[in-house]
């Protein structure tokens, strides 16, 4: 079956795969602003994989974002995140244990302005599971996940990934800064983004861990993580924050914020003693803690400069940023 891979990268895929014919491919959704697509390429009975995901980013050479966001900033930006994503899965992702489980990154290739990965398909190894909306049982186990995450990363450097993560960084995004309307988070933005990057405790962010890219057990007892395309360095809040706006609405989200960061630092603080770890634990689950409004606030300056009318800008986020500003 011919795919639109064009013959290179198709015989890459079959070569992985072991066989010498995809019998099937399913679109699983086009990458962001016409950059390329995924696939899930499904194979015959004689190969070692019954089916692999690919990844195949082909970078245009006109852009058009669905929110009207197109400039030359905005291409270099999403073309360092697929050469981010590259770096992540052949020198860092092998770092991951079951604790943090990522797909395996199974062949790799770059010809011209293509670029190929061809990834473990997940839903073969049992994490078929999807959530575009979910509650306090799928959100415990993504904050287990990204607790592993942070502990197996802390304090290292970033090399060859964003110097600091995430896909709403201040210093990525001027041209929302500049369309931001609220003149005091406008004005207070430098002062929050920097108060998270000298955070004295470091690590790497995955930065875009929306419950949409987390993919759950068949048991409904383990959860791996996609989409790495804005993991760099930086304080595992802003990872947190996110993860629960994208999965709790604004009341559940403050009537249970104690609840969510004990869960996350009590794994936090387990996976460091189990990997034994020199890191004062109480100072950084301290430093953290304290941090977690600043990390909502920096999240909530991005959205509320990309898109004003966002259901996700609500009173808990604005009383959280009222309440940063007037503490800095």
């Amino acid at each position: 079956m011919k795919t639109v891979l064009g013959p290179q990268f198709e015989s890459i895929v079959l070569a992985t795969a072991g066989t010498a014919e995809i019998e099937s491919v399913e679109k699983i959704q086009n990458l962001w602003s016409g950059y390329g697509r995924i696939l899930r390429c499904v194979f015959d009975d004689k190969a070692v994989w019954k089916s692999l995901v690919v990844k195949h980013v082909n970078f245009p050479d006109q852009v058009e974002h669905p929110r009207g966001w197109s400039g030359a900033q905005s291409h270099d930006r999403k073309i360092k995140s697929y050469e981010v994503e590259a770096e992540w899965y052949r020198n860092w992702s092998d770092q991951c244990g079951n604790s943090c489980r990522i797909p395996r990154l199974m062949a790799y290739e770059q010809i011209g302005e293509e670029l190929l990965l061809v990834l473990e398909d997940l839903d073969g190894a049992g994490f078929s599971g999807r959530f575009q909306s979910g509650g306090m049982e799928e959100l415990r186990l993504c904050l287990r996940w990204l607790a592993n995450f942070h502990a197996n990363f802390l304090t290292c450097c970033p090399d060859g990934l964003w110097e600091v993560g995430t896909y709403w960084h201040l210093a990525t995004r001027p041209d929302e800064l500049a369309a931001l309307e609220d003149v005091d988070l406008k004005n207070a933005a430098g002062a929050i983004d920097a108060k998270l990057n000298e955070a004295k405790f470091q690590t790497l962010v995955h930065g875009d861990a929306k419950l949409a890219n987390f993919c759950f057990s068949e048991n409904g007892g383990e959860v791996a993580a996609v989409d790495f395309q804005y993991v760099g360095g930086g304080c595992g809040m802003k990872d947190v924050a996110y993860l629960v706006g994208s999965c709790l609405d604004e009341e559940e989200s403050e009537a249970r914020e104690e609840e969510i960061l004990d869960i996350y630092f009590e794994t936090l603080s387990r996976a460091l003693q189990a990997k034994g770890s020199e890191v004062q634990v109480d100072q950084l689950i301290a430093e953290w803690r304290a941090l977690y409004h600043f990390a909502w606030a920096d999240f909530h300056r991005f959205l509320k400069g990309w898109c004003p009318g966002h259901w996700k800008i609500n009173s808990y986020s604005e009383r959280i940023v009222r309440e940063v500003i007037a503490g800095l």
